[in-house]
């Protein structure tokens, strides 16, 4: 009989790691049928040590070398599911900031039921961050979660954590040949191309034991590039609504400028036009996809109505003060304030205005998993929805 689970483990030069990694891997999975599948990438010796520590493993081990690092830690796990014995496979990372330990609960959540991926979250109860390090590595990491789950609203919106790379992921369910990873973000490559259900453990995200981190400017450059590759399209017609809006804001400034009008007042009038369209352009070129199972027209318009107001309102006495102090033309410094505001709204209607509601009778439920910046903007969207307020 076969292994019931893989565990792959993409590697590059964690010589240092591989014995204590697998004796813990057995431990904890001591009683299964499971193997470990190491995939290296390694220019040290990593190879060799696993050959030697699998001689006397209580549970099949074994090891891939690739010749070419083609797709990064990405490419060597899409390899691993390839090469597994099992469906059932649990990708982790070789440098033992995933506890081996947290293997049986991700297995027992999957034998729950309704979920096709378990991910071990830092960011829901339980979990922990502190093996990120510097409160740098910290803001990075939650801004780039934020900015992920904002471009895949519909599939990440029960993933607190789409950047993990510790989850276990039932392979029968994935479209293999359509992976196109790149970098470090595999499971976000999966979760963006295959509608799979998501569920999720806490982890307390360990210290590194052995090497150095393999993050760096380069890989931040990769995966803003391959983020962008994979939702072009939303985030795309959303900038180009923002052009045009931007550019009918200019155009109705300057007509009002020209015509006497002060030009705080024609900004005011500008931003309050190419809000409404906007709006609706969202709504029939952007958004589509997701009006089913988001919040009633009226409530999506009044939001979105209300943010950008709050937004012109912030925005345009920087504006101004631009004009007063850098003495530069009003439609350039518009121009400016506008390109800035673009993420802010981009961030807004995706996680708020159009967020999946919650679901409907009949179908399971599962906790809420929302954000500290989805719940912070969830009540400013309250706030200003309150009668008076504005």
């Amino acid at each position: 009989m076969g292994p019931a689970v893989t565990v792959i483990v993409p590697t590059f030069n964690e010589r240092d790691n591989v014995a204590e990694l697998v004796a813990r891997t057995a431990a904890a999975l001591a009683g299964r049928q499971a193997e470990i599948l190491f995939v290296d990438d390694s220019s040290d010796d990593t190879v060799a040590e696993v050959e030697r520590v699998a001689v006397d493993a209580p549970l099949p081990v074994r090891v891939i070398h690739r010749a070419e690092n083609t797709g990064g830690l990405g490419g060597a796990v899409v390899l691993g599911l390839h090469a597994a014995a099992a469906d059932l496979c649990i990708v982790m990372d070789g440098d033992l900031q995933h506890p081996p330990e947290l293997l049986p609960a991700l297995l027992d959540r999957h034998a729950e039921g309704g979920a096709d991926v378990v991910a071990a979250s830092r960011y829901i109860g339980g979990g922990d961050t502190s093996g990120l390090g510097t409160a740098l590595r910290f803001g990075v990491s939650r801004a780039a979660t934020w900015l992920t789950r904002a471009m895949f609203p519909i599939r990440l919106a029960r993933s607190t954590d789409p950047m993990t790379g510790f989850f276990l992921v039932d392979r029968s369910r994935l479209d293999l040949d359509g992976l196109k990873p790149q970098g470090f973000k595999i499971l976000l490559e999966i979760l963006a191309r295959n509608d799979l259900r998501i569920a999720e453990v806490p982890m307390e995200f360990a210290e590194r034991r052995h090497g150095t981190s393999k993050a760096s400017i380069r890989q931040g450059a990769t995966f803003i590039a391959h983020l962008a590759r994979l939702r072009f399209g939303k985030m795309s017609l959303f900038a180009l609504i923002g052009v045009i809006g931007a550019v009918a804001n200019l155009g109705i400034m300057w007509a009002l400028t020209a015509a006497g009008v002060p030009y705080v007042w024609a900004a005011i009038i500008g931003a309050e036009v190419t809000i409404i369209g906007n709006f609706l352009l969202q709504e029939r070129f952007v958004f589509a996809d997701m009006r089913t199972d988001a919040r009633a027209l009226g409530i999506r318009f009044a939001s979105s109505f209300a943010f950008n107001n709050v937004e012109a309102a912030l925005r345009i006495p920087v504006m101004a003060l631009m004009v007063e102090t850098w003495h530069i033309s009003s439609v350039l410094a518009t121009a400016l304030s506008l390109i800035v505001a673009f993420f802010a709204r981009f961030l807004f209607h995706s996680l708020v205005v159009y967020a999946p509601q919650r679901r409907r009778r009949g179908e399971s439920a599962e906790p809420e998993t929302d954000t500290a910046a989805q719940r912070v903007i969830r009540a400013i969207d309250v706030e200003v929805m309150k009668p008076g307020e504005l």
